[in-house]
């Protein structure tokens, strides 16, 4: 039996923050008949293929905040990121998760140093602004040594016979990690609002559009509505 890495993405993915991350879709549940059908289960009425009148109706769902419907639909994400993307992203408790865990496997370890750094913004504790003039490459390369430099004490802990869940306590935020991520429709959406926005860190908006991306084909009235709304579909 064929047994896949878990730190390889799946065929179908999106590789962000540079290529140092990526998001894979693994699997999903239903289309948006499902959802459709889903809202007149109570008529006792089952339709395989969407019609105008399915659209209207999706549409409708969706402005009223009539989410149960959209909550028949479930995806399922393979997530390659930060450890600080990773901790922003498991606020989101509707979603269900499992990950790779430094108490069992040290292979395949990888830490993400930024492609460019931001300043923080002025008003806004919580944000930070792109500088064109500002060139932080040789403190980019300073964190890149970081990296290297906790990664070798690491191993050196291994190799004096401490516990590698001891021993990934040294390991900084910039490591890399990979979990799965399961979600319905409704609160992916929710979601997609939250971290596709301005307001959220620009690491994890990454995440977010490369989502849209992977889910366009499956729910294309979904993402058709929202585009009509002049959001970025």
């Amino acid at each position: 039996m064929a047994v896949e890495h878990l730190n390889i993405p799946p065929a179908n993915h999106v590789k962000v923050l540079g290529g140092q991350g990526w998001i894979g879709l693994i699997d999903h549940l239903g289309t948006e008949s499902t959802i459709v059908n889903a809202a007149r289960v109570s008529f006792g009425k089952l339709k395989t293929e969407m019609d105008d009148r399915d659209v209207k109706l999706l549409e409708y769902l969706i402005a009223n905040k009539h989410t149960s419907p959209l909550e028949h639909m479930v995806f399922t994400f393979s997530i390659h990121c930060p450890l600080f993307v990773r901790g922003q992203w498991h606020r989101h408790r509707t979603w269900s998760y499992n990950e790779i865990s430094r108490r069992y496997t040290e292979v395949d370890m990888e830490f993400y140093t930024p492609e460019a750094l931001r300043r923080q913004a002025a008003s806004d504790r919580q944000a930070s602004v792109a500088d064109p003039e500002f060139d932080g490459t040789a403190l980019q390369q300073d964190i890149a040594a970081h990296n290297q430099a906790s990664f070798e004490l690491y191993e050196k802990l291994l190799a004096s016979g401490v516990c590698r869940e001891q021993a990934r306590g040294v390991l900084p935020q910039n490591m890399m990690v990979t979990f799965w991520g399961t979600v319905d429709l409704s609160n992916l959406l929710h979601f997609l609002e939250l971290r596709d926005s301005e307001h959220a860190q620009y690491e994890i908006r990454e995440y977010a559009i490369a989502i849209k991306q992977l889910i366009k084909p499956i729910v294309p009235n979904v993402a058709k509505y929202f585009a009509s709304k002049g959001q970025d579909w």
